[in-house]
C-alpha cells in the first residue's frame, strides 16, 4: 500500500458542491476510499477553511459541514506548529508557493504523506518527498494499492 494521502480543502469543498457533478464524483470516490484505507489527513488548517468557504458558500448547510469537521477530527489533523510554520517558510521559497499551500506542504511532510491531493498545484510535482495528485484526473484506485 501507498503511504499517507495528505487532502487540501478543495477535495472536500467538492463534495458538498452540487454545481459540478463531476468534480462531486470524484471527490465523493476519493473521500470514500480515504475513509475506508484510513489513508486520509488533514491539518486543522484545511478544517478551518473548510469550514469558512462551505458555509460562506452553502449557508444553509452549516449543520452538515459542522458533522463533516467533526467526523474528520478522527483523521488526527496536523496542528500548525513553529517547526510547521519554519518549513513552511522555506518550501514557500524553495518552490514558489503561495504561504497558504506551503503550510499545506509542510504539514504533508511533517507527518510522512507520500501524496497530496489537491487540484491546485502542478499535478506531479514532487515537493520535498511529497507528490501533487489532481483528484479530478486521477481515479484512487490507480494510486491506492489494497
Amino acid at each position: 500500500m501507498t503511504g499517507p494521502v495528505f487532502v487540501d480543502t478543495n477535495v472536500f469543498l467538492y463534495v458538498f458542491d452540487p454545481a459540478n457533478k463531476e468534480k462531486q464524483t470524484a471527490a465523493e470516490a476519493w473521500r470514500q476510499e480515504l475513509w475506508e484505507s484510513g489513508m486520509g489527513r488533514i491539518s486543522y488548517q484545511v478544517l478551518q477553511e473548510f469550514y469558512v468557504k462551505a458555509t460562506q458558500k452553502w449557508p444553509e448547510s452549516r449543520d452538515e459541514v459542522r458533522a463533516e469537521v467533526t467526523d474528520l477530527l478522527t483523521w488526527r489533523p496536523v496542528k500548525v506548529d513553529a517547526k510547521i510554520l519554519d518549513r513552511g517558510w522555506k518550501l514557500q521559497d524553495r518552490y514558489q508557493l503561495s504561504f497558504w499551500d506551503a503550510l499545506i506542504v509542510a504539514a504533508a511532510v511533517s507527518i510522512g504523506c507520500s501524496y497530496l491531493l489537491t487540484e491546485d498545484l502542478q499535478r506531479g510535482q514532487n515537493l520535498d518527498g511529497v507528490v501533487v495528485v489532481n483528484p479530478f484526473q486521477t481515479d484512487p484506485s490507480a494510486l491506492l494499492a489494497h
